[in-house]
């Protein structure tokens, strides 16, 4: 955790915070706090800034806060992403949201298992508390936006080429395709397949919505090192 989040509810006045629970183990059991220590801290989809640990307990911690700092910029990018397999997918999100994706659609496909979408995982909170752990890793404050896609025919035909209006769209498929750029400088939506990738019905409608086939050669990634590769490569 490399940055204390705090949510509303801690809050007890503009510059005091109380903590328990998952944030308090981690200042006993990893930070090993004192009392008068000094942490970063940021405010969920708030600022960031400092808190000094005024009282340490078995039951809670009291900090004074003082909030100046904006959160680091977000990516230009929606990302959409065929559903993973779930145990990837926790650390998929938590990647995205520490590379400061704004908004993530997962996306079903021929090639994502039924029962993927039945996953506990998926549920609101289970998101969340994967994306906020990913916000603590970066430092960072502001809760990346998820939107689930069961459907891939209606979401591409009907929602698609509005969301992707004014970007570049970007298929990351492998095959003999151009490679990826590099640095862009401009909004992209960037779809990114299942295990094996998109068939060629899916690629097919993607490119009629304008978006583009890209690869990054010809090695296939797992879809967890796809996403890093991908981004890295692009911002």
């Amino acid at each position: 955790m490399n940055l204390l989040l705090l949510e509303a509810g801690d809050l007890v006045a503009a510059d005091r915070a109380i903590l328990s629970g998952r944030r308090l183990k981690h200042l006993h059991e990893v930070h090993r706090a004192e009392a008068g220590d000094s942490l970063r801290v940021g405010l969920l989809n708030g600022l960031m800034g400092t808190g000094q640990l005024l009282s340490l307990t078995a039951d809670h911690a009291e900090l004074r806060i003082e909030l100046s700092q904006p959160p680091p910029t977000k990516l230009p990018i929606t990302l959409l992403l065929a559903l993973p397999r779930p145990k990837m997918l926790r650390r998929v999100l938590q990647t995205v949201s520490a590379m400061g994706v704004p908004r993530l659609i997962l996306l079903n496909s021929y090639r994502v298992e039924k029962s993927f979408w039945q996953t506990p995982f998926l549920q609101p909170e289970a998101i969340r508390e994967q994306l906020l752990l990913g916000l603590e890793q970066a430092r960072d404050t502001v809760l990346p936006e998820v939107i689930i896609e069961k459907r891939f025919k209606p979401f591409v035909e009907d929602r698609l080429a509005q969301l992707a209006a004014g970007s570049l769209g970007l298929i990351g498929h492998p095959g003999a395709y151009p490679a990826c750029p590099r640095a862009v400088e401009q909004p992209v939506t960037l779809a990114i397949g299942p295990e094996g990738g998109w068939i060629a019905y899916e690629v097919e409608k993607l490119q009629a919505v304008g978006l583009q086939p890209v690869q990054l050669g010809e090695r296939i990634l797992r879809v967890e090192t796809a996403v890093c590769a991908l981004l890295a490569r692009l911002f």
